[in-house]
């Protein structure tokens, strides 16, 4: 489960379907990745990363701290 990509997406006050169509994929296999029923691909974690300026370390919760390297 990756309950980050759904924490950041629900601060945004953004609904699945906003974030499926700015990643290019429909709305049911974006939600595979919030309830981890798929493992997202590194092209979609760097996108995910970029546009909510965290680390794909921290979106897949391996460290606690957001903000990406420089």
């Amino acid at each position: 489960m990756y309950p980050r990509i759904r924490d950041l997406r629900e601060d945004k006050d953004m609904t699945q379907k906003e974030i499926a169509k700015y990643l290019g994929m429909s709305q049911t296999g974006y939600s595979k990745y919030e309830t981890g029923e798929n493992d997202i691909p590194t092209a979609i974690l760097i996108r995910l990363a970029r546009f909510y300026k965290t680390s794909i370390d921290y979106l897949l919760g391996e460290t606690d701290i957001p903000t990406r390297y420089k």
